[in-house]
């Protein structure tokens, strides 16, 4: 038995039935803070990424701006669509503060006012046999839009993910907590058609947790969004700039032999 005071100031034991418990509700009391530090201190992110860029004009893609498309997901994940779209549109546009990036509310608002809505659908139906958007309704959203590049989402795949590591009375005190997010982005030039650039990506995240609580999917497309966009195309001001840093290219100050084979010039394709 453990005393406590009561209200007339006396003492007066507690059953020692409820000194866990009370322990118990300590710790939870303490958690709220302690628990955001143990999520910054045990948060780990893993990803594979893989990218794919075919021809893109980095000056082009600055002035012509990029409009995101209705993104495509798989069964039981669509009403994530729009919640997909939303968090990766804003870290692009925080990231690329100097490409003009327009949502998909601002996209799809764009092509109901042109009269488009019909020929989107039947665009997207095709494409779910083809894999292929029209090429003449892609020019068409493009100039409902004013934006050249047309991008894509798809949601391949998303799970949250909880295990106990510790608890106490039946009660799971410490978990991890993992989600997982598939995703694939392509993107069109509204132009030709054509493909120019696509990346797939498989990212996880992780964390230790005393509360009762998951990681986002907003979190998980803004940690997928960073990955992708670290391989996007880089600004042309960011290339300008590190052109002038390296200087003119070196002249050799040596004869070549006569007896030298001539030079032979190869140029290499990002695929």
């Amino acid at each position: 038995m453990h005393p406590i005071s009561d209200f007339k100031g006396g003492i007066r034991p507690v059953p020692s039935r409820l000194i866990l418990p009370l322990i118990a509700v300590g710790m939870l009391a303490l958690s709220g803070c302690a628990n955001t530090q143990l999520k910054s201190h045990t948060e780990q992110i893993t990803s594979t990424t893989q990218v794919q860029m075919v021809k893109v004009n980095v000056r082009e893609l600055q002035s012509d701006g990029v409009a995101f498309l209705t993104p495509s997901s798989i069964t039981g994940q669509e009403e994530d669509r729009q919640a997909l779209a939303l968090a990766f549109t804003e870290k692009m546009r925080a990231a690329r503060p100097d490409l003009r990036c327009l949502t998909l509310a601002e996209t799809i608002s764009a092509i109901n006012r042109a009269g488009l809505a019909a020929e989107y659908k039947r665009m997207f139906e095709d494409a779910r046999l083809t894999g292929i958007f029209d090429r003449e309704t892609l020019n068409k959203v493009a100039g409902a839009t004013g934006a050249r590049y047309l991008v894509q989402l798809k949601l391949g795949g998303f799970r949250q993910e909880a295990k106990g590591r510790w608890g106490m009375l039946g009660i799971r005190m410490l978990e991890t907590k993992a989600t997982t997010i598939r995703l694939f982005l392509q993107m069109w030039d509204s132009r030709d058609g054509a493909v120019v650039w696509e990346g797939s990506q498989e990212l996880t995240i992780a964390h230790e947790s005393l509360a009762e609580d998951s990681i986002s999917l907003q979190k998980a497309v803004e940690a997928s969004a960073h990955e992708f966009l670290s391989r996007f195309p880089p600004t042309a001001l960011a290339d300008s700039a590190d052109s002038e840093k390296a200087g003119p290219p070196a002249r050799s100050t040596q004869s070549p032999s006569p007896d030298a084979p001539a030079a032979v010039h190869v140029s290499a394709q990002l695929q």
